[in-house]
């Protein structure tokens, strides 16, 4: 009868299980005795942080790195499905707005006393946004791997055509250099392309008002407070004077192109397309971009802190060898092999010293901004909220929404989406690790 289980069979299932996790058990032991740290590693960096491997294994010669390279679209999933079957690998480096999410479910191992533990290990050369991306409730869960940013990437020979000599440093004197730069572009040309299905450059012009985005330990939103009210203002300011075009990015034919053509004088993006303008703008316009730290209301501005971030798993057995792991992948001669593989950048400030990075002048304004980076709202449900923020920014910027409708829109969304880590919270149902 089907789901009828006798006691024979009851047996002999017990016995397979027995053998399967003896066969586990030895597969975590390499042949020749080595111990056995499993490490996942996701997208480019997954490829090549093969190449640092063989270094480790030759200093550590009793740990052996077994390697899983995930693409970064089935990263999560793979993760949730290894967590509930308690099957994870010891460490892996994880998006820096997945680590609320994991310490949540008690996934991973406080790193504090292997830190205090490590002579040389130099917490204070890691720029701040960075490292505290992995700290909850005053426990360090993650190390940073590398950092990532956005700034504006600029056209300095318009700015300069314009009038504008310097790169702007706070908002009104952006404002100023945009509205001077679409009067001469003239019909069809922009300031500044700010991609209506990206939510990014809205968040990172709204991380450098004073008050947080959410309140209450992470209970409600606080898109209503009068710092992300001129953030929203100044956001729809842009579009309603036509300085920035109401399309997404898959209406820009090609980025690169259009930048170099003058469609748009700033773009806001990250390190990667360093490597991309230089590759696809022509060599005639070569000296004519560069990148500038985000302006902010009254200064220099903050932005988000992403990347990735080492963690071992609770659940792991091999937590030293993991951790050896970790601290020779976050030393920064590595940090400087990585950078010149990927062209990732290092989250430590001592890296930044070698002349791939001193004497670059287009990752200079990067050096710049990760001072001022912070990390994203550290709950597990930020991911969804920041994406209630690119639909509720659209809707602002085509003029569905006046601003102080978006500012309350954006609170009912974000409230919706918090409504069961509050009634979680409320019941004492929340580990400390989560608020």
């Amino acid at each position: 009868m089907r789901g009828f289980v006798t006691w024979d069979t009851s047996l002999r299932l017990s016995s397979v299980i027995v053998i399967l996790f003896a066969l586990a058990g030895c597969t975590r032991e390499h042949g020749d005795g080595r111990e056995v740290v499993r490490f996942w590693a996701m997208g480019y960096e997954g490829e090549v942080v093969a190449q640092l491997i063989p270094e480790f294994e030759r200093r550590n010669p009793g740990i052996r790195v077994d390697l899983q390279q995930l693409p970064w679209t089935a990263a999560h999933e793979k993760l949730l499905t290894a967590y509930a079957g308690d099957a994870l690998p010891d460490v892996v480096p994880l998006g820096n707005t997945w680590i609320a999410e994991f310490a949540a479910l008690g996934a991973l191992e406080p790193l504090d006393a292997r830190i205090a533990a490590s002579p040389g290990f130099a917490r204070a050369d890691f720029f701040d946004g960075a490292w505290n991306s992995g700290v909850i409730d005053g426990h360090t869960y993650a190390v940073p791997w590398y950092v990532e940013t956005r700034i504006p990437y600029y056209r300095r020979d318009l700015l300069h055509a314009a009038g504008i000599d310097a790169p702007p440093r706070t908002w009104p004197e952006w404002r100023a250099a945009m509205t001077a730069i679409k009067q001469r572009a003239g019909a069809g040309k922009f300031a500044i392309l700010l991609p209506l299905n990206e939510f990014e450059p809205l968040l990172n012009l709204a991380v450098q008002q004073p008050e947080p985005l959410l309140r209450n330990g992470g209970r409600y939103g606080n898109f209503r407070s009068a710092g992300f009210h001129r953030t929203l203002a100044f956001y729809r300011s842009l579009f309603d004077q036509n300085l920035a075009p109401r399309v997404d990015n898959t209406r820009i034919s090609n980025v690169w192109d259009e930048f170099g053509n003058g469609t748009f004088a700033f773009y806001i993006s990250g390190p990667w397309n360093i490597a991309e303008f230089r590759k696809r703008l022509p060599p005639e316009l070569q000296d004519a971009w560069m990148t500038m730290p985000l302006p902010g209301p009254d200064g220099p501005g903050a932005s988000i802190a992403g990347g990735t971030s080492f963690v071992v798993f609770s659940q792991s057995t091999h937590k030293r060898a993991a951790w050896e792991l970790i601290r020779f992948l976050s030393a920064p001669a590595q940090q400087i092999r990585l950078h010149a593989l990927t062209g990732d950048l290092p989250p430590r400030r001592s890296p930044w010293t070698v002349p791939a990075l001193a004497n670059d002048p287009y990752a200079r304004a990067f050096r710049d901004q990760l001072e001022r980076a912070v990390p994203a709202p550290k709950v597990p449900e930020w991911e969804r909220i920041a994406q209630e923020m690119r639909i509720v920014g659209e809707q602002l910027a085509s003029g569905g929404l006046t601003v102080d409708q978006a500012a309350v829109e954006m609170d009912r969304r974000a409230d919706t989406i918090l409504a069961k880590r509050r009634w979680m919270l409320d019941r004492g149902q929340v580990t400390k690790a989560t608020r």
